[in-house]
């Protein structure tokens, strides 16, 4: 059924047109292009032909989006400002003004739901209300995180307030009276790092799923069975927060460790993690967890479902690929 949606004519009609077929297009050379390349009756378009299906980077879409004509079947790959959930301060800040949302006009118990994600300020805007919670649990340990960038780039971890005094009193800091010659500092979130959590032979780990979304209102989302979990190359320990083989888990910064085995990997698929919590947890355990896990997922897409920009053109793959 959802193929049939694509089998009218495209953009304009008629031109590079082929009756039954979608006509795909990206800009990408990577796996999205193998992937519709195999696809039965998909054929990419040609320059100059008008497409069904645009797998778009976000470049593209901001700069042509709100100027092109869209026909009735015709879908494209991101909602207007999808970046209001992909980008680490805009998610905070919608994760807590849905949680204020609902603890005043759902209630208390409602919003208790929301407390999946650690508290979290975003630097520089909010350093002065960071630094009052910070005195308030001394020796605790916190990360920090750019608020754009992928695969660990930038990331890590402190203790004291003076670790990050030469990020706080960089040039823009030091020498106001040069702002205007001078870039804004790099917009980081700092949030409470987990300090006891779930490892499995004695590696943290995270969760990959893929998340699709073709409206927001209603909100119509699709959980792909699928996905997978990726590991710490080091065992977890708390006294070398400097250590990212210990502390972060992107496939990135795994593969440089020194002894990293490309063979085994740092990754399992979700059918075996599941495995793994049946076997030391039981069923009835292990199936309420993945539940909270699809109530995350929801809660996390409701927290922005009133700020996107709804269009019946657009689908978004959570997370970006």
């Amino acid at each position: 059924m959802a193929e049939s949606k694509f089998m009218s004519a495209g953009t304009h009609k008629g031109r590079g047109r082929q009756a039954g077929y979608i006509r795909f297009k990206t800009s990408l050379r990577n796996c999205i292009l193998d992937v519709l390349k195999v696809r039965p009756r998909w054929v990419e378009a040609r320059e100059g032909e008008d497409w069904d299906f645009y797998w778009c980077e976000v470049n593209m879409l901001r700069e042509t989006f709100d100027n092109t004509y869209f026909e009735e079947h015709v879908r494209i790959c991101h909602f207007r400002n999808h970046f209001e959930l992909t980008r680490k301060n805009l998610m905070v800040r919608n994760l807590k003004r849905h949680r204020k949302y609902l603890e005043k006009h759902v209630g208390k118990l409602a919003s208790s739901d929301m407390d999946f994600f650690p508290t979290t300020f975003e630097l520089p805007s909010e350093y002065h209300l960071f630094v009052e919670e910070h005195k308030r649990c001394p020796g605790s340990t916190w990360i920090m995180k750019p608020i754009s960038k992928s695969q660990g780039k930038g990331i890590f971890l402190f203790r004291r307030l003076k670790e990050i005094e030469v990020w706080k009193k960089g040039d823009y800091y030091s020498h106001k009276e040069e702002l205007k010659d001078k870039p804004e500092p790099e917009t980081y979130i700092v949030s409470r790092y987990i300090a006891n959590p779930y490892l499995i032979s004695g590696k943290k780990f995270d969760i990959r799923v893929y998340v699709l979304v073709t409206s927001y209102i209603p909100l119509r989302v699709w959980l792909y069975r699928s996905g997978f979990a990726r590991f710490s190359n080091s065992r977890y320990r708390l006294d070398a927060i400097d250590d990212t083989f210990i502390h972060l888990t992107n496939v990135a910064i795994q593969k440089t460790a020194p002894d990293y085995d490309p063979e085994k990997g740092c990754k399992w698929s979700l059918q075996s993690l599941r495995n793994y919590f049946v076997a030391n947890h039981g069923s009835p355990d292990s199936t309420v967890l993945f539940r909270e896990i699809d109530s995350v997922l929801v809660k996390s897409l409701e927290s922005v479902q009133k700020v996107m920009i709804n269009d019946k053109h657009c689908f978004e793959l959570y997370p970006p690929v």
